[in-house]
């Protein structure tokens, strides 16, 4: 392994390493793991879908300050936008 790898940039140490390999020996309990889920949480009954939008480095930047300004993320003030524009 190589002595850069991180986790959150956090150093990855031998002693990890080898915790992880005596948890994966030792099995793991699948009914746990399938209940825990995996991806980012649904936003209701459906799956979403991704759309892909082309933005303008200054419209990026816009989007970017109003959702830092609002403690939001760039998908809810987008979908914020959507939902105005659409009523």
């Amino acid at each position: 392994m190589s002595m850069n790898e991180t986790i959150n940039g956090v150093p990855v140490t031998e002693e990890q390493i080898a915790g992880w390999v005596a948890e994966a020996e030792s099995g793991y309990d699948v009914e746990a793991l399938k209940r825990r889920g995996r991806g980012r949480p649904g936003r209701g009954a459906e799956p979403s879908l991704v759309v892909a939008l082309r933005l303008t480095p200054d419209e990026l930047a816009s989007l970017d300050a109003r959702a830092k300004r609002e403690g939001k993320t760039r998908s809810e003030v987008i979908r914020e936008a959507l939902a105005a524009s659409a009523a």
